[in-house]
């Protein structure tokens, strides 16, 4: 990826939003770009990265324009990619399994922006045979969904909005991860990838797994905690959703199949570029400490050294500023 100058293609309106809420300017942004290309060039620990600017502003954006925290979220990810390179490596959908799955509607995005401008990802755990498929499976069409949305810089801008059914989740759903994954999984959810949470919004959880939803919850910061909200049926969801948005199972307008098939050829054209990604980032794992591998969320400023009881189960590492 070359470094040629950038051509901003947000629009009007995002453009403003950016500046209000993350800082961003054509003069800031300019600078953060330089600093952050500067110090991945000097960095021992980072063997191959992108360096273009759409890569590199999805971390900056992610951290509001703070280039030290964009920094360490950067080697943070990078850091995650290489230790649990069953969800990041080979993402292709057009493996027999990824695309199964998609086609079941596991996971996809909805076709358009809501009102707000932002994406609507929806998410349908129910139809994963956890007889089936692999604990494995489930992390990689994660990864293919979310690297190919977070390519886009409106989203890295307006953020995300996220609908879970719960129908069909059962006990055999919970024992795909350990407790420690679960916990590992959230937090870099969170913390990690450079996306921005602005809502989510979940129906038909089932009353015996009430415990497992409060576990999650307890997982993540207040500011994510405050943004969920939870359903006893899809039409009070509609009353805190943009209805549009949904397929018209859930009370929208268009079919789901239409929706997955419309998705289908984005994660299509970004195949291509997500494969690519196992030969352009990569980071030197020998320079980390064997805790920080385990976790991907150590402390990295400090050289890696991290207590791993306490930065993954009691989560005792610094706090980044999340939005």
């Amino acid at each position: 990826m070359g470094e040629m100058k950038y051509k901003c293609p947000l629009s009007v309106e995002t453009i403003k939003i950016a500046k209000d809420e993350l800082r961003e300017d054509e003069v800031t942004r300019e600078q953060a770009l330089e600093i952050l290309r500067s110090w991945i060039e000097r960095n021992p620990r980072i063997e191959n990265c992108r360096m273009d600017a759409s890569f590199l502003l999805r971390f900056l954006r992610f951290k509001k324009f703070s280039v030290p925290m964009a920094q360490e979220a950067l080697e943070r990810y990078l850091l995650l990619r290489q230790c649990y390179e069953y969800s990041f490596r080979n993402l292709d959908i057009q493996q027999p399994n990824m695309t199964e799955l998609f086609d079941k509607g596991y996971l996809f995005a909805a076709h358009g922006r809501d009102k707000k401008g932002r994406r609507v990802i929806i998410a349908r755990p129910g139809v994963f045979d956890p007889h089936k498929f692999r604990n494995i499976d489930m992390c990689r069409i994660h990864g293919i969904i979310y690297e190919t949305l977070m390519e886009d810089e409106e989203s890295q801008v307006r953020g995300f909005v996220h609908f879970n059914d719960g129908v069909g989740v059962s006990f055999p759903h919970l024992t795909l991860f350990t407790p420690k994954e679960c916990v590992r999984i959230v937090k870099n959810g969170e913390r990690t990838m450079p996306m921005r949470h602005k809502e989510v919004h979940v129906i038909n959880v089932p009353p015996s797994l009430k415990y497992v939803l409060d576990f999650g919850m307890s997982l993540i910061s207040e500011k994510i905690r405050s943004r969920v909200k939870i359903y006893s049926s899809v039409e009070e969801a509609h009353e805190h959703i943009d209805k549009n948005m949904l397929p018209k199972e859930y009370g929208g307008e268009m079919p789901m199949a239409e929706m997955i098939d419309l998705f289908r050829k984005e994660l299509e054209a970004s195949r291509g570029l997500l494969l690519s990604h196992d030969e352009e980032l990569k980071v030197r794992e020998d320079m980390f400490s064997e805790s920080a591998k385990c976790g991907a969320v150590s402390a990295l400023k400090n050289g890696g050294n991290c207590n791993p009881h306490q930065d993954i189960l009691a989560c005792s590492f610094r706090k980044l500023e999340v939005d």
